[in-house]
């Protein structure tokens, strides 16, 4: 594999990563598009198959893994698999487009790991724990039982961020878009690395 640029942000559920993704993606200048991880857990609301996420079996995802069919994966909670497909970043890469990522901690230090240079790794820190816990029961979409997993997954997740390669602290908004903007664009104009190129995937 080898292409365009990766943009990773992660964070904990509810710190606001999707919404400056979103916003990132509306910027034309940033030539960015969205890559659509995989899944196993069951569809929400209104979501739908190849534009939310691809949604799979739990079946049907082990044949992934075993097909080596993926960039990164990870067991999320028990039978709740999640992965970054490699033919995923091939068609926007295909496109001739960079590629943003709205992931979990650990998928996005693995990505990172294998496109060192190629990578920008973002990590999103939210106010508090306890600001966290207010974000995610007013979304009114999950189980008190599920938020407090997510919380508990937080602290873990929280103690990562001085893995990536810079960390946006949401605590404005406006202010942390203009600040994610700066950082996507900024790295967007440098050249990758020759050496990187291909990546350092085994």
């Amino acid at each position: 594999m080898e292409g365009g640029k990766l943009i990773i942000f992660s964070a904990p559920s509810g710190s606001g990563k999707t919404t400056i993704v979103r916003h990132l993606l509306k910027q034309n200048d940033l030539n960015l598009a969205f890559s659509v991880s995989a899944t196993s857990r069951p569809r929400r609301g209104k979501e739908k198959n190849g534009e939310h996420y691809y949604f799979m079996t739990v079946g049907e995802f082990k044949k992934h893994i075993k097909n080596d069919d993926f960039l990164e994966w990870e067991e999320v909670y028990r039978d709740n698999f999640y992965g970054t497909l490699k033919s995923e970043v091939e068609r926007i890469w295909g496109e001739g487009k960079n590629v943003i990522f709205d992931i979990d901690v650990v998928g996005g230090l693995r990505i990172k790991k294998k496109y060192p240079e190629q990578t920008l790794a973002v990590f999103v820190k939210p106010p508090s724990v306890d600001e966290l816990k207010i974000r995610l029961k007013k979304r009114s979409t999950e189980s008190d039982d599920k938020i407090n997993m997510r919380i508990a997954k937080a602290s873990v997740e929280m103690a990562t961020a001085p893995q990536f390669d810079t960390i946006i602290k949401n605590y404005d908004l406006d202010i942390a878009l203009n600040e994610a903007y700066g950082l996507v664009k900024d790295f967007l104009a440098k050249p990758i690395a020759k050496e990187d190129k291909k990546g350092t995937e085994k």
